[in-house]
């Protein structure tokens, strides 16, 4: 399907838009892939590729950047279509910082400003040049528009010299690296004509990433090759990107090879996926720094008491979680400071290596005994002379998740705690986590190119919101000034040894604490084939994240080759 030798990118941009509200995936597939995934493209005359989600029928239409329930950001081929400053891996935050659409990267001592020196050569798919004021143009929309910066970094000022565009920032961005250089570049001669970029539909995306987007349709999405990218050909020429209903459809269509590239939790991923094709299929789970945590309501009982936190802590069997709720499909949380490894290694504190979360039940009765807490029979009686209990919950539907928070049920037991499981549906779990009305929950931390973001996000002040208000992140309302001021302290300090010195008071803090409690690692969940293409991201290869919706994606689009 890709379109004939010679047509102009105006007629590419002329798609054809199926309706498929009221048909079956099958036919959306019919309609829409030509040839089998990753096979050759017979309208075309090149190959496919198929990406896929399991989030059921896109109903609208959005390729907006900065929305997150877009049609381009959930199904991630807006990575196909713009591109990011420079390629942070976030697996291997010790690699150097791969230059994309800025061939130059100077960050200051301090991380208060970054030069950014935009790429020659570069042209958008509508032929028009990319230069350094696109760079401009973007940062300034950020400055302007408060709303499109999610990872609110705090722009001061944009300046422009020549080719060169100099960012600075309220504070260091030494812990948000990933996010300055992973924020997609649009083009000011398309974007400086739309009024509202929190709402644009963009229906005609011009970036200057390898693909443009050529047909549209609530199941699957497909784009075509450039052919004249700045970083040349790319081996596929067709991409599909496929909602699925769910995650057991997405399994069947990548085991039978109806899909090639995914992201998804696949229950008994051996069976169910590997050993459909041990030669080609892959899955891997890359650790990144984003943890899965049970956060807690600090401001209530039973977890206002920090002696309850530690023993449930100390309860918490880290190897069920990996085993029965993730099914063996992610890698073990070991570390007590919560940091997944081997990723995290260089970041643990002297005090804390080589400390590992076993459960230890004797361990946490002696604690609350300690504590002043006492049994009625297996009960498990506060200082106050009430029987502890409380309630987790996670939306219903989330399996892998209600597995988790039925087996640390379990484990509260161990300790004569009483929790009941709580399963309701996912809007109102969500409103519930944000203005703090629950006991307790299973939630995940961001990931980033440091430790930051997964210390941050679960006791840091800046997150603080009265019980009632929505938080984005601190959901368990933990108050603690010296943890957000060694925070502050390691985000914006100028030299290394500083750094180190808060990184181990906010570790002190989360050991000590147990401002939440870390149940598993949250790694890049990726799966392919390599039956028509090679070259993607491995264990003996971690250049990036297998994750087709990351900005990374568009490295792993143009590392690929052709199957042999």
């Amino acid at each position: 399907m890709a379109p004939p030798p010679g047509r102009t990118q105006k007629e590419k941009a002329m798609r054809l838009r199926i309706p498929l509200v009221g048909l079956g995936l099958t036919a959306a597939l019919a309609l829409t892939a030509c040839a089998g995934a990753g096979t050759d493209d017979s309208s075309g005359g090149g190959t496919s590729l198929t990406i896929a989600k399991p989030d059921g029928a896109i109903a609208t239409e959005s390729n907006n950047p900065w929305v997150g329930d877009s049609s381009a950001m959930k199904l991630g081929y807006i990575n196909a279509i713009l591109e990011p400053l420079g390629m942070v891996n976030l697996i291997d935050p010790t690699q150097e910082v791969r230059p994309w659409l800025a061939e130059e990267i100077v960050w200051a001592d301090d991380y208060r400003s970054v030069q950014l020196t935009a790429r020659e050569g570069v042209t958008w798919n509508d032929g028009e040049e990319f230069t350094a004021e696109d760079i401009q143009f973007t940062f300034d929309l950020f400055v302007e528009h408060p709303e499109l910066d999610n990872a609110a970094l705090g722009i001061t000022e944009v300046a422009l010299d020549g080719s060169t565009v100099t960012l600075s920032f309220e504070n260091s961005m030494f812990a948000k690296q990933d996010k300055v250089l992973h924020k997609l570049i649009v083009p000011e001669h398309v974007w400086a004509e739309i009024e509202d970029p929190s709402t644009a539909e963009n229906l005609e995306p011009v970036g200057t990433g390898p693909y443009v987007l050529s047909q549209f349709d609530t199941q699957s999405v497909e784009l075509t090759a450039r052919d004249d990218y700045w970083g040349g050909d790319v081996a596929a020429e067709t991409l599909y990107y496929v909602s699925y209903n769910d995650n057991t459809a997405l399994t069947t269509a990548l085991a039978n090879g109806d899909a090639d590239w995914a992201q998804a939790f696949i229950p008994n991923v051996q069976s169910a996926y590997l050993d459909k094709d041990p030669e080609h299929n892959v899955y891997w789970a890359a650790a990144g720094l984003g943890i899965d945590a049970m956060f807690v309501n600090t401001t209530a009982k039973p977890f206002d008491d920090a002696a309850f936190r530690q023993a449930m802590n100390l309860v918490i069997d880290r190897s069920q979680h990996q085993e029965i709720a993730r099914e063996g499909g992610v890698p073990l949380l070991e570390s007590v400071t919560g940091l997944p490894t081997p990723v995290g290694d260089a970041y643990i504190s002297p005090e804390y290596e080589g400390e590992s979360l076993e459960p230890d039940v004797d361990g946490a009765r002696d604690l609350l005994e300690g504590a002043g807490y006492t049994w009625d029979g297996e009960t498990l009686i506060d200082p106050d002379g009430e029987p502890v209990a409380f309630e987790l919950s996670v939306p219903q539907g989330w399996n892998d998740y209600v597995t988790g928070i039925s087996l640390i049920a379990e484990a509260a037991g161990s300790i004569g705690a009483t929790a009941t499981v709580d399963t309701p549906d996912a809007d109102t779990w969500w409103e519930a986590k944000g203005t703090g009305d629950f006991q307790a929950i299973l939630h995940w931390t961001d990931t980033g190119a440091t430790p930051y973001d997964l210390y941050s996000d679960i006791m840091d002040g800046r997150w603080l919101m009265p019980i009632g208000e929505t938080a984005d992140y601190n959901f368990g309302r933990y108050d603690n000034p010296e943890a957000a001021a060694a925070l502050d302290e390691y985000a914006n300090a100028t030299d290394d040894a500083t750094r180190a010195a808060a990184l181990e008071e906010v570790q002190r803090i989360f050991v000590e604490d147990v401002p939440a409690m870390p149940v598993g690692t949250r790694p890049f969940i990726g799966e392919y084939n390599t039956r028509s293409f090679v070259g993607w991201p491995s264990e003996d290869d971690p250049y990036a994240p297998a994750d087709p919706t990351q900005p990374t994606a568009v490295l792993i689009l143009t590392e690929l080759e052709a199957a042999e």
